[in-house]
């Protein structure tokens, strides 16, 4: 599992450190394996791997909805659940790094809000009849067949009505195979998601924010889709 994040936003954990954009296609990418050691490793080289600030992403897509119960998938250390949280969502934050959830429950202390947080691998994560108004997975980037299982995995928590929000890097900027591979565009989300969904955005959207000079994405492929209710679906 894993997750990218920049130093201008909180990405959830779906990243490389940015050092494999550099390996050659030959050399398999240690982040397409990654489990709980790893990314505990990875946030314990630095005191803060990500800015603190919420994905310009989240922020664009999740303004306008009513707020409800929310899923943050990987949350990392926590700017995303914080932001939803501060808009009035009812917010769990999951991550499978220990690491990343002790620094997620440090950022927040102090900010009037209350955030559920979950140390949970989501490729075995038992969610027992939860559902949620919002799922939201940030740079989650992961190797065939185990993301489109995920991806369809998370759309089953989304509740009637609610939305889901799967946001990456454009894979038509990566300079490896092995990274591409990572990567997802547009229209593969919206073949995972047919019946009973509404696709309200579906694109590879240029970046507000100037990129890290570490990065080599300046494009994020944003899909927010809305499952329809059974009513809804009945009478389509």
């Amino acid at each position: 599992m894993s997750h990218e994040h920049h130093d201008h936003a909180d990405h959830n954990h779906a990243d490389h450190n940015h050092a494999d954009h550099n390996q050659a296609d030959t050399t398999e990418n240690p982040y397409a394996k990654a489990d709980a050691q790893f990314w505990n490793s990875l946030y314990e080289e630095r005191p803060a791997r990500w800015s603190g600030n919420p994905n310009p992403q989240l922020i664009a897509e999740a303004s306008d909805l009513e707020p409800g119960t929310a899923l943050d998938v990987g949350c990392g250390e926590g700017a995303d659940a914080l932001w939803l949280a501060r808009r009035g969502w009812k917010v769990t934050g999951t991550d499978i790094s220990s690491v990343a959830l002790s620094r997620a429950k440090a950022h927040v202390e102090g900010s009037g809000v209350d955030i559920e947080w979950l140390e949970a691998d989501l490729t075995k994560w038992d969610p027992q009849g939860r559902s949620f108004d919002l799922v939201s997975a940030q740079f989650f980037h992961m190797l065939e067949p185990a993301r489109g299982e995920l991806f369809r995995a998370l759309g089953g928590l989304v509740a009637p009505g609610g939305h889901l929000l799967i946001v990456g890097h454009s894979p038509h900027e990566s300079p490896t195979e092995h990274h591409r591979a990572m990567l997802h565009t547009p229209e593969y989300v919206e073949s995972l998601f047919t019946d009973g969904w509404k696709v309200l955005v579906s694109e590879s959207r240029e970046r507000d924010l100037p990129a890290n000079p570490e990065m080599h994405h300046t494009t994020d492929t944003v899909v927010l889709l809305q499952r329809l209710s059974e009513s809804t679906d009945s009478n389509s």
